[in-house]
Order: C-alpha cells, then structure tokens, then sequence
C-alpha cells in the first residue's frame, strides 16, 4: 500500500511526463498520443514505473522502445520542471498501459456473443 507522500509524489509525476509528452519539443513522438496513465514510485522514491497509453500508434512496441532511447532527456526535461522540489529525480521505468486494449478487446468478445431473444 502507498504512503500518502508516494501518492502525491507519483501524481506530480504523472502530470509533469504528461505535459512533457504532450508538448513533444524535440519531435521524438510525432504521430503519437502518448499519454501518463499510471504512475507507482518505489517506497525509497528512487525507482518510478510508468505507464503509458499510445493511441495512435500501431507498434506501441516499438514507440516504447523509441521513449527508452529518450529516457534521458525525458529524465533532463524532468528535472528542469521538478528538479528544485525534490532531492533526486527517481530512475524512470516506461511500460506499455494495456488495460484500454484489453477492454476493447473484452468489449468486442461480448459484442459476438450470441444473446438469447427476451421471448426464449
């Protein structure tokens, strides 16, 4: 269970990566909605997994590769926003947000189901 100071800690984070992806400066992830779903920092705050949510691509695989070769000047655009109000800024670990897939794919599944008539 998080403590109240990792749940704000991980909003914060959550909020400033998004923001960071959403403007996009360098043009690392044109063509891309790249947004922060979930955030979990570690209870020592040095370790933060994050989970994102590609919209518009098709390999998200290969754009989660594309945010691992920028992890560090994702980590530096970080540390220019919050770098004053932490002590260190945590190691970023991206992974894929699957759960917006996984229900569409359950939505889907339903959809094809053979329903009985109210008659039956």
């Amino acid at each position: 269970m998080a403590t109240t100071r990792q749940l704000k800690f991980s909003r914060m984070l959550q909020r400033e990566l998004g923001d960071i992806f959403q403007k996009d400066r360098k043009g690392y992830f044109t063509g891309n909605l790249i947004s922060v779903s979930h955030v979990e920092v570690s209870p020592d705050f040095t370790i933060a997994h994050i989970y994102l949510s590609m919209v518009l691509d098709r390999d998200k695989e290969q754009m989660l590769e594309t945010v691992n070769l920028h992890k560090a000047d994702i980590k530096r655009a970080l540390s220019k926003t919050i770098g004053r109000t932490v002590r260190k800024i945590p190691e970023l670990v991206f992974h894929l947000d699957l759960g917006a897939e996984h229900a569409q794919k359950m939505d889907d599944l339903f959809k094809k189901l053979n329903k009985p008539s109210k008659n039956d």
